[in-house]
C-alpha cells in the first residue's frame, strides 16, 4: 500500500523560514548580502527551496542563535569552518564580544566554546546530542551525518536526535558496516526520476536495504547502544519532570520546543529530493521490516 504523503521535494519561502524558525524577510536578506545562495525559481517565478538549500539554512540559524555575526558565518562558509584554521578565525571576534558580554550571551558562549572544542559544526548540536557523540574517533563523523542530525533535532528535539546519532556511531565505528551503507545509498541515489515505481531494481534496493538495516540493529544491540538509548530517555525524564497536559508532553518527550510547530507539520515543510522510484523504494523496505517483527 502506498503512502498518502511524502514530504515536498522543494518549498515555498514562507514554508522554509517557517521551518528553519527565521522569518522570509531575514531569507531574503541572507540572499541579498551573499549568505545563501539564490535558489531555482518555479514557473511563478517565486524562489524554491530544496533540501540542500534548508540544510545551509538551518546551519546559519543554529550559528545566528549561538551569537555569531552574518559576516563572519559567511566567512565560515566560505573558508571551511569544519576545518580547524577555519574555526580559529572565524570564532576570534565573537569570542572578544562574549567577553564583553558574558552575563547576557551565557549560552551563546556555551555553543562557540562546544563548536571549537569538536573542531566541528557538531558543537551547535544540543548538549544531549554532542555528548552522544563525542568519544568518536576523529573524523570519523561526517558532515552529512551532522546534517541528518540537525534535520532530526528541528522535526523530533535533541532526544530524537541523540537516538538516531546511535546509528552513526555505529557507522563511525564499523568500517564494513559504513561501507554497506555506502553502496546502499548510492543504488537508491540511482533510483532517480527515470526509474520507475515498478522496475525491478526498486524491490532489489529495497530488500538490500532491508538485510542492511537488519545487520546494523544487530550490531546496536549486541554491542550495548540499545541499552544506552534506553538510558537517554531516563536522562531525558529526569531533565524534564512530568507535564501538566498535552502539550507539555511533546515538549517534554523532546520532540519539539515551545510555541514551535509540530513534527507532522515540521516535516511537511522539510523538502527533500526524492523520486517516486525512491519512495516506493522506502515503502517497500519498511513492509519487509513489518513482516520481520513479531506478532503483538
Amino acid at each position: 500500500m502506498h503512502s498518502s504523503f511524502k514530504p515536498p521535494r522543494q518549498v515555498k519561502i514562507g514554508d522554509a523560514a517557517a521551518f528553519a524558525g527565521t522569518t522570509p524577510r531575514a531569507i531574503r536578506h541572507y540572499h541579498e548580502i551573499g549568505l545563501l545562495p539564490e535558489p531555482e525559481r518555479g514557473g511563478d517565478d517565486r524562489r524554491r527551496y530544496g533540501y540542500e538549500d534548508m540544510i545551509r539554512l538551518l546551519w546559519i540559524r543554529k550559528m545566528a542563535d549561538a551569537g555569531i555575526a552574518l559576516d563572519d558565518i559567511r566567512d565560515a562558509f566560505t573558508t571551511g569552518t569544519d576545518s580547524e584554521d577555519g574555526i580559529a578565525n572565524t570564532l576570534e571576534r565573537l569570542e572578544e564580544t562574549l567577553a564583553e558580554q558574558e552575563a547576557e550571551l551565557r549560552r551563546q558562549r556555551t555553543a562557540v566554546q562546544r563548536m571549537r572544542t569538536e573542531g566541528s559544526r557538531m558543537g551547535l548540536l544540543s548538549d544531549f546530542v554532542t555528548d552522544r557523540l563525542k568519544n568518536l574517533p576523529e573524523g570519523s563523523l561526517r558532515q552529512a551525518d551532522l546534517d541528518t542530525l540537525l534535520v532530526t533535532e528541528r522535526i523530533f528535539g535533541p532526544l530524537g536526535a541523540a537516538v538516531q546519532a546511535t546509528r552513526f556511531i555505529v557507522l563511525a565505528t564499523h568500517p564494513a558496516l559504513r561501507e554497506d551503507s555506502d553502496r546502499i545509498d548510492d543504488a537508491e541515489e540511482a533510483l532517480d526520476d527515470s526509474v520507475a515505481v515498478d522496475d525491478p531494481r526498486v524491490a532489489q534496493v529495497a530488500a538490500e536495504r532491508h538485510i542492511f538495516e537488519s545487520a546494523l540493529q544487530t550490531v546496536i544491540e549486541e554491542s550495548g547502544l540499545g541499552e544506552d538509548d534506553d538510558a537517554l530517555f531516563d536522562a531525558w525524564d529526569a531533565l524534564h519532570p512530568e507535564p501538566a497536559d498535552d502539550d507539555e508532553a511533546d515538549i517534554r518527550s523532546g520532540r519539539r520546543e515551545a510555541g514551535s510547530m509540530s513534527a507532522f507539520e515540521a516535516i511537511g515543510k522539510m523538502p527533500y529530493d526524492a523520486s517516486p522510484a525512491q519512495w516506493r523504494c522506502m515503502e517497500l523496505a519498511i513492509e519487509l521490516s513489518a513482516q520481520d517483527s513479531p506478532a503483538i
